[in-house]
């Protein structure tokens, strides 16, 4: 059910910056409006809602200021879409963080920097990462059925859905379920026999080695976690594999495009694993250290 972009709607969490950036950029290029949805934006983002003005005569950007933590506010992107472009065709709920010291498995909630309060019962991280993601792809196939109509859904997932990473591993764990889930997800695009009349849904998605956006150089704390060769990739070049996700036929619902040194689908049993594709992101020798020490300083009560 390969998809033309052209003419098409998208609706991008995370697009205000980062690889979403990129990948609504791209799709404005190609003819197709997108619908930004994000807490905030950067200057380069502001600067491409100038570019593709809702005045434009072609496509157009629109801006729907978004908390992706937040459900109604999810739902909210859903009605902006229809009211502006009819509805969405495109879907990608790509907002995400990696790990930071305010939601992170070595700073327990209640213990400073972390901002996850002990009486919520929730992490952060797993609401933007997972939850969110979850909810929005929900919400996007009773888009699509409403609406009777086809859809893609691609998704952003990492290396480290596969790969084990000891400073990170909440981290790890949302992307490791992200996988499950969009694998789980791959016969939308093709309905038995007797629901043939059902609209074909694709959901797969991209997953990306280390990314030279913001995200990493905008944050002294994950800076130090980068080895003397970090074999960046840049955000264009995901970008460019994840309009693949939604206009090449062969990648179809369930796939997982490995992006890094080099592009590869991910299976999912008997993997090489990142290293097997060329993309293995090494880190700065005695990063873990800093782990161990919070734990030998709770261990001794300091």
């Amino acid at each position: 059910m390969a998809m033309n972009v052209e003419g098409k709607t998208a609706i991008i969490t995370g697009a205000g910056s980062g690889i979403c950036f990129s990948f609504a950029k791209l799709l404005l290029s190609k003819g197709c409006n997108v619908v930004i949805a994000d807490i905030a934006l950067r200057p380069e983002a502001e600067a491409l809602l100038s570019q593709y003005p809702s005045t434009s005569t072609g496509a157009k950007a629109i801006f729907q200021k978004t908390d992706v933590t937040d459900w109604a506010q999810l739902d909210k992107m859903f009605e902006v879409a229809s009211t502006h472009f009819g509805g969405a065709d495109i879907v990608c709920p790509g907002a995400g963080v990696y790990e930071p010291p305010w939601s992170n498995f070595w700073h327990p909630p209640g213990a400073p920097p972390s901002k996850d309060d002990p009486s919520s019962s929730r992490y952060a991280l797993l609401d933007i990462n997972l939850t969110h993601p979850i909810r929005v792809t929900q919400l996007a196939i009773s888009h699509f059925l409403s609406h009777k109509k086809p859809g893609c859904i691609p998704h952003i997932t990492s290396v480290a859905g596969q790969a084990p990473f000891f400073p990170t591993p909440v981290y790890v764990a949302s992307k490791h379920a992200l996988n499950g889930f969009v694998r789980s997800l791959a016969p939308l695009e093709s309905p038995p026999p007797s629901y043939h009349h059902l609209p074909k849904i694709r959901v797969n998605a991209v997953a990306p080695a280390r990314i030279l956006t913001p995200l990493w150089t905008e944050n002294p704390e994950k800076m130090r976690m980068v080895g003397k060769e970090p074999g960046w990739v840049t955000p264009e070049a995901v970008a460019e594999v994840m309009l693949g996700l939604v206009e090449r036929e062969e990648w179809v619902g369930g796939t997982i495009m490995e992006v890094g040194k080099t592009v590869r689908e991910v299976r999912a049993f008997d993997d090489p694993g990142p290293k097997g594709g060329g993309n293995n992101v090494e880190n700065e020798a005695g990063y873990q250290d800093e782990m161990w020490e919070g734990l030998k300083r709770r261990f001794e009560g300091v």
